[in-house]
């Protein structure tokens, strides 16, 4: 009996954690067998070279890394996690909550060619790789949490003064406005539920939010109980 992967996507600062979390509680509250998984998995040794990536061990821009070799850092972090983790509780029928999964290897590395075929040729590839010869799971629901380009550079970068990390993607405005246009493109190739975060310029409360997240939710789980 196979589960349901649900993936919340985002641009840095729209709150994926957050509303994972809000919902995992909402849908156990349900008695409902959910379970809440992040990438990259950081505490597990299987993301060090993401870690490394992302400290600029590679190279200080993105773009001094390839997207392939960087998506491929993050695909076997997620086999390890798929593996060692959710694999058995996926497989009996449980609902998995991803805050970014594959879906993130999209955005952010597709962006680093401008060339349309080139893309079309990364996205196929990717597919391939990880649905395909690493045998992950194909996400159900995709949600992106649609928050505007001026609001995601001030909270990155609040969260910078506030003593947080910034990675080389965040270091990099260019890059992190790249990556919110190829969320318009991938919400139009995959079809994807989009989200608005935001409300005359504002981020809307986590609860409203939440709502909506919920909304986008609870047809397609009542959909798969009838099937």
């Amino acid at each position: 009996m196979k589960g349901t992967l649900i993936v919340l996507e985002g641009i840095d600062g729209s709150g994926k954690e957050t509303q994972a979390s809000l919902l995992e509680t909402k849908l156990k509250v349900e008695g409902r067998q959910v379970m809440h998984i992040s990438f990259p998995d950081y505490d597990s040794p299987s993301s060090a070279l993401v870690k490394m990536y992302l400290k600029g061990d590679f190279g200080k821009d993105p773009g001094d890394v390839n997207p392939y070799a960087a998506s491929l850092f993050y695909a076997v972090d997620r086999f390890a996690s798929f593996r060692m983790k959710w694999k058995s509780f996926y497989e009996e029928g449980g609902i998995v909550i991803a805050d970014r999964y594959t879906t993130s290897n999209m955005v952010h590395q597709m962006t680093k060619y401008e060339d349309r075929k080139k893309r079309a040729d990364f996205l196929q590839w990717l597919e391939e790789t990880e649905y395909g010869k690493l045998e992950l799971p194909r996400p159900d629901l995709v949600i992106l949490l649609d928050i505007p380009l001026a609001i995601s550079e001030k909270l990155v970068k609040e969260r910078a003064r506030k003593g947080g990390s910034m990675d080389i993607h965040e270091q990099h405005l260019d890059y992190l406005r790249k990556c919110h246009d190829a969320y318009r493109e991938l919400l139009s190739l995959y079809g994807w539920k989009s989200i608005s975060c935001a409300s005359d310029g504002r981020l809307r409360s986590i609860e409203d939010i939440g709502k909506d997240v919920e909304r986008a939710v609870r047809p397609f789980l009542a959909g798969k109980e009838k099937a």
